[in-house]
């Protein structure tokens, strides 16, 4: 009985290949410093060249793993075609996908432009189909794969003023559910986590208004926001054989928002 439980082994991602979309910064950088942790080579993909370039060279330096930084704008169909090439061209495999890029544009709905609505929509769900989209190929050649999309609680419940980004979040849980059943046949699981309230770059403009401390205290049964380190757990989990029997779910990491 004991043989047949590895135990700790199936969180080892040595030799694996993960690409991290939006990895230069915040939840996105947290998750690919988490992975290489665990001894996954990375891709960090983001628009900034610059900025990835300086982070992957950080992460593999830190983590003795090899890392590169690969530029793009993912809701462009030959950018995010190019990244899948680039992976495989210097990595010879693409074992894990995290779509962790992502914009809030925050407004009641009749403040919001549609150019702002589409320009969420763009990044958030066009952008998380077309890097899985780009990758499935690849993945579907090796039958095997881990698709680890970013979706949030306001995925699950809503929020006044934020129509565009839960929207979005909406549409990410459904792709991810959509797509766990269509790549179950090719051993491809499709997972997402939904984060609750962490202290990003994107909330920090928000983060220091008395209302906004006062919301997350009494919205999180935890009572405070997350910590970047917090997220890596979950992502380590959803690329590793430890999660093995997953595929289209949903991980919450929020605090206890959506106990409440």
């Amino acid at each position: 009985m004991l043989d047949s439980l590895p135990g700790i082994k199936l969180f080892d991602l040595s030799k694996k290949t993960a690409i991290v979309t939006g990895g230069s910064k915040g939840l996105g950088l947290a998750m690919a410093a988490g992975l290489a942790s665990a001894g996954a080579n990375l891709l960090i993909v983001n628009r900034n060249e610059k900025d990835g370039f300086i982070i992957a060279e950080k992460i593999a330096k830190t983590y003795g793993v090899k890392a590169l930084a690969f530029a793009a704008d993912i809701s462009k169909e030959e950018q995010t075609d190019a990244m899948a090439a680039f992976a495989m061209e210097n990595f010879g495999s693409i074992d894990i996908l995290i779509n962790s890029a992502g914009i809030n544009i925050r407004g009641a709905i009749d403040e919001v432009s549609l150019e702002d609505f589409n320009k969420v929509m763009e990044v958030n769900v066009t952008g998380s189909w077309l890097c899985s989209r780009s990758v499935i190929p690849h993945m579907k050649a090796q039958k095997s794969g881990k698709i680890i999309n970013l979706a949030s609680t306001l995925g699950l419940v809503g929020l006044a003023n934020r129509t565009p980004y839960t929207s979005s979040k909406g549409a990410v849980v459904q792709m991810t559910r959509a797509l766990g059943i269509e790549l179950a046949p090719f051993d491809i699981k499709v997972n997402a986590i939904c984060p609750g309230p962490f202290l990003t770059e994107m909330n920090i403009p928000v983060a220091d208004d008395p209302a906004t401390k006062e919301f997350i205290i009494g919205a999180t049964a935890l009572g405070r926001w997350g910590e970047l380190k917090e997220i890596q757990g979950a992502a380590i989990f959803l690329a590793s054989e430890a999660a093995n029997y997953m595929t289209g779910s949903l991980l919450t990491v929020d605090g206890g928002w959506t106990a409440k």
